[in-house]
C-alpha cells in the first residue's frame, strides 16, 4: 500500500477543484483521465495516468494499490450518439473503477453520484438523501446509467466495503472547461441564445463546496449511507434573474408549455442523432426532469459533514467572471453588486 489518492475524472469540473484541495493537504494525486483530455490545468506535480475505465485491465493497473480513491469519471450529459455509452462509461466502467480499487487494498472509496437520480414520478416534496429510489423511476439512459453506478456501490458498501456515496446537486461556478449542462446554461443566457424557459425548480450548489464536501465525505462519511451535497433550491426564472442582475441581460419572457419543450427535444436529438453529431439545442431527458420534484433538503448531510455552502449568487457572478475571462461570453459591466439570496431551503 502507498500514500497516493487516484482521482478518476480529475481533469473534469468538480474534478479539477478536487485535486487542488487534495494538493493543498499535501497528498499525493494521481488523476486517471481518458486519452485526449485537457490537463494542462492542474496543479503542477500531479501525476496524470491516461486510461478508459471501459478498459478493466487498464483500470486496475491505474488504482492498483492506491490508499484513497475519488471516482467522478462519467459522461455527464444528458445526450450521447451512441445512448450504449452511458451504460459503457458511467455504469460498467463504475463496476471497474471500485472493484479495482478494492481488490488493490483502497482503505476507503468515495463514488460520485448525481441528484438526477433520486427524483421519482410521484414526489410530492423536497427530496433527502435518504430516499429510495426503483431503476423505474430513472429517466433516459444517463439517469438509468448513473443509477446502476450508485447502486452497485451501495451493494459493495452493505457487503462491507468502505465505500462511501455522495450526490453533488447541479455544480456551478468558475473552471468548467467541459461545458456541463448547468454552465452551458448560463453560457447561453448571457449570449442571449435562451429565446425562451420552461418551469422547472434546479437546486445549484458552488463547485468549490462540492469539492470540499467530498474531501470531508473521504474524511468522515460513513459507509453504505448518501451525502446529499445540495445548495440553493431555485426556480429557473429566479435563476435566470439573479443572471440578469450580473448582466444585464433580460430573461425571456416567453414560457415553454412542457408538450412545446418535449416535441422539440425530439427534433433536436433526432436531428442530432442522424445528421450533425453535436449535441442537441434540448433534451427527452432534460425535459422530462422539468416534470419532476427537483427540490433538495440536504440539511442533514450538511450538517454531518459540517459544510456550509456559499451563497449561489456569489457562485454565479464567478462563473459568469470565468466565462467572460475564457471569452466564452461577451464583456459585461465592469462592476454588478451581489445580492444575497433567500434560505438554501426555500425555492425563490
Amino acid at each position: 500500500m502507498d500514500a497516493r489518492t487516484v482521482v478518476t475524472g480529475g481533469a473534469g469540473f468538480i474534478g479539477s477543484h478536487l485535486v487542488g484541495l487534495l494538493v493543498g493537504r499535501g497528498e499525493r494525486v494521481v488523476v486517471l483521465e481518458r486519452p485526449g483530455a485537457d490537463v494542462g490545468h492542474l496543479p503542477a506535480g500531479v501525476e496524470v495516468v491516461r486510461a478508459d475505465i471501459r478498459d478493466r485491465e487498464a483500470t486496475r493497473r491505474a488504482v492498483e494499490g492506491a490508499r484513497f480513491v475519488y471516482h467522478l469519471a462519467a459522461n455527464p450529459n444528458l445526450w450521447a450518439r451512441d445512448r450504449g455509452e452511458f451504460e459503457a462509461v458511467n455504469h460498467r466502467g463504475t463496476v471497474h473503477v471500485l472493484d479495482a480499487a478494492l481488490a488493490g487494498g483502497a482503505e476507503r472509496v468515495v463514488h460520485v453520484s448525481t441528484e438526477s437520480i433520486l427524483t421519482r414520478a410521484r414526489s410530492t416534496g423536497p427530496i433527502a438523501e435518504d430516499v429510495e429510489i426503483a431503476l423505474s423511476d430513472a429517466v433516459g439512459p444517463y439517469c438509468r446509467s448513473k443509477l446502476r453506478a450508485e447502486n452497485h456501490a451501495m451493494d459493495l458498501a452493505r457487503g462491507g466495503a468502505p465505500v462511501i456515496v455522495a450526490n453533488p446537486t447541479m455544480p456551478v461556478g468558475p473552471g468548467d472547461r467541459g461545458v456541463s449542462p448547468p454552465t452551458r446554461l448560463i453560457r447561453d443566457f448571457c449570449n442571449g441564445k435562451l429565446p425562451a424557459r420552461m418551469d422547472c425548480t434546479l437546486n445549484l450548489i458552488d463547485v468549490r463546496d462540492v469539492a470540499e464536501g467530498l474531501v470531508r465525505a473521504m474524511d468522515r462519511g460513513r459507509p453504505a449511507r448518501r451525502y446529499l451535497l445540495g445548495g440553493q433550491n431555485l426556480t429557473l426564472l429566479a435563476l435566470l434573474g439573479h443572471l440578469s442582475d450580473l448582466t444585464g441581460v433580460p430573461v425571456p419572457r416567453w414560457r415553454v408549455p412542457y408538450a412545446l419543450g418535449l416535441a422539440v427535444a425530439l427534433a433536436s436529438e433526432a436531428w442530432a442523432d442522424r445528421i450533425s453529431g453535436k449535441p442537441p439545442k434540448a433534451t427527452v431527458t432534460g425535459v422530462r426532469l422539468t416534470r419532476r420534484i427537483m427540490t433538495f433538503n440536504s440539511a442533514e448531510s450538511l450538517r454531518q459533514l459540517e459544510l456550509e455552502p456559499r451563497p449561489v449568487h456569489e457562485s454565479l457572478a464567478d462563473a459568469v467572471a470565468w466565462l467572460r475571462e475564457a471569452r466564452a461570453i461577451g464583456a459585461g459591466p465592469a462592476e454588478i453588486p451581489r445580492r444575497r439570496p433567500g434560505p438554501a431551503s426555500k425555492a425563490d
